[in-house]
């Protein structure tokens, strides 16, 4: 083969992937475009997650310091009551 044959052998193998690139190239973006959405998606489903789990764990930490603070209360009480029975009977 000569140097002429192979120069025009692989000019024609240059057009013929300067023809196929731009489809290629399209495709690749179309389906970067579609991923992109789907990680858009399915970021947005954690994110909703996240927030109903923050609010039910808030939730239950607000019952947890209610009953604590119910609790001490009761303890007050009882200790207020016990110190106006020792002044009673003082």
């Amino acid at each position: 083969m000569t140097t002429e044959e192979r120069l025009y052998k692989l000019e024609g193998i240059v057009e013929g992937v300067m023809a196929t690139l731009p489809g290629q190239v399209a495709s690749l973006e179309q389906r970067m475009e579609l991923l992109r959405q789907e990680l858009r998606a399915e970021i947005a489903n954690l994110r909703q997650e996240v927030k109903a789990e923050i609010a039910g764990l808030r939730q239950e930490m607000k019952a947890e310091i209610n009953t604590a603070l119910n609790r001490l209360m009761l303890y007050f009480t009882a200790l207020a009551a016990g110190l106006a029975l020792l002044t009673l009977f003082r």
